[in-house]
C-alpha cells in the first residue's frame, strides 16, 4: 500500500444485526462489551433498550434490531454492544456479534442504493460491496441522533 493510497484507509469495527453486516468508524468505538443488568427506562421508546453502569459510567443501550425494524432474535442468544459517545453522553449500540476490525479504501465506499432498506439508509454513511456481503457503513451521529428526536417526543 503506498502511502497516498495509506492516507485514504478508514478503519471499521464490524458488526452483525440479524443478517446484515454493519462497519462502524472505529475511531467512534469506545469499547466493546456484553451488557449485563440492563435497567429498563420507564416510557422510553422501544429502541431504547435500557441503561446500565459500565465502569462508573452510565450508558443508555439503543437497539439497533428495534431501531432497523427488525424482530427480536429467535434464539435469545447473547448479545453484544459497542460503546460510543455522543455529545459527552455514553451510549451502547445493542448487537448481535461483533467481528473484526477492516482497513477498507474510502474510495471504494459507494452511496447507498436506491433500492436500500430504508432503515438502513436512515443511519447509513454509504456501502462497501465486499466478497459476497454488503457492508454498510454506520454513521454513528445519525443513529443517535434519531433517538434523541424520539426521546424528545
Amino acid at each position: 500500500m503506498t502511502e497516498k493510497s495509506a492516507l485514504n484507509v478508514k478503519e471499521y469495527v464490524t458488526a452483525r444485526v440479524g443478517e446484515q453486516l454493519f462497519g462502524l468508524p472505529i475511531l467512534r468505538v469506545q469499547d466493546v462489551f456484553a451488557p449485563e443488568r440492563i435497567t429498563r427506562v420507564p416510557l422510553a421508546s422501544p429502541d431504547i433498550a435500557g441503561v446500565l453502569n459500565l465502569r462508573g459510567r452510565i450508558v443508555t443501550l439503543i437497539d439497533l434490531r428495534r431501531r432497523l425494524g427488525l424482530a427480536a432474535r429467535a434464539d435469545g442468544g447473547e448479545r453484544m454492544a459497542i460503546g460510543v459517545e455522543y455529545h459527552g453522553e455514553s451510549y451502547g449500540l445493542l448487537i448481535d456479534s461483533v467481528g473484526e476490525v477492516l482497513k477498507l479504501d474510502e474510495a471504494s465506499r459507494e452511496a447507498n442504493p436506491i433500492n436500500l432498506d430504508p432503515n438502513l439508509a436512515e443511519v447509513s454513511a454509504g456501502i462497501y460491496r465486499l466478497e459476497g456481503q454488503l457492508l454498510v457503513t454506520v454513521d454513528v451521529d445519525r443513529v443517535l441522533d434519531i433517538g434523541a428526536q424520539e426521546i424528545a417526543a
